[in-house]
């Protein structure tokens, strides 16, 4: 399968995943995808389905670096979709803060 590829074309993608850039993405893409194995275990330990606040966080975070990461490589499609998700993010943290906030006071 790899044998295909050209000695040229190898080069050309092994610069591309040097990149600063490609680096800071999979960053965000770690982020992002670590958080589901937060709510794995939560919910494992829990023995039902629940969301822990790091699960928001790690969204909040993956998102804010891979939206970092598509207005670089100018991917309105990616960019949108960054941008829709951090506002949903940081709501669901308002959210649980005020739901906090209020258990605290009573």
């Amino acid at each position: 399968m790899f044998a295909d590829i050209s000695p040229g074309l190898w080069s050309v993608m092994l610069r591309k995943f040097a990149s600063w850039w490609v680096a800071l993405g999979l960053i965000g893409q770690l982020f992002f995808a670590s958080r589901f194995i937060i709510q794995w275990v939560a919910s494992e330990r829990k023995g039902r389905s629940v969301i822990p606040l790091p699960f928001w966080y790690l969204s909040l975070g993956g998102s804010a670096i891979l939206l970092v990461y598509s207005i670089h490589i100018k991917d309105p499609v990616f960019i949108l979709a960054n941008i829709l998700n951090s506002f949903i993010y940081i709501r669901n943290l308002m959210l649980i803060g005020r739901e906090k906030q209020a258990n605290r006071a009573a």
